[in-house]
């Protein structure tokens, strides 16, 4: 597997993640704080966390598809967008699993 393949799919991670943290922290200000301006904020947050979402599981299918994920943890991939910090965690793991199939197939000589 490509490295460029793992590096997008933590990028967006980590994306996703951030964004999700701020949309989770400004429903907690809007609803619960009561706080007038967090509304639009919450807005664009939201909507940016919408658009990098399918990003994010257009480059996690493509990753877990290369790394041939079982269904089951595939799916795990592309739910950790969705949970708050859940993102972190499973980039996280997954990186790790992947390193190796990574640094393998960087040291393998090119086929002509």
């Amino acid at each position: 597997m490509k490295r460029s393949v793992l590096t997008r799919y933590r990028v967006m991670a980590y994306v996703t993640g951030v964004l999700l943290v701020l949309l989770t922290l400004g429903c907690i200000a809007k609803y619960l704080l009561g706080m007038d301006g967090a509304a639009d904020f919450t807005k664009v947050v939201a909507i940016a966390h919408g658009w990098l979402y399918v990003l994010y599981l257009i480059f996690a299918f493509d990753m877990g598809s290369k790394a041939r994920y079982p269904f089951g943890k595939l799916i795990w991939v592309l739910i950790a967008g969705t949970i708050p910090t859940a993102a972190f965690f499973v980039e996280r793991k997954v990186a790790r699993e992947l390193a190796p199939l990574v640094a393998d197939a960087s040291a393998e000589p090119a086929k002509v």
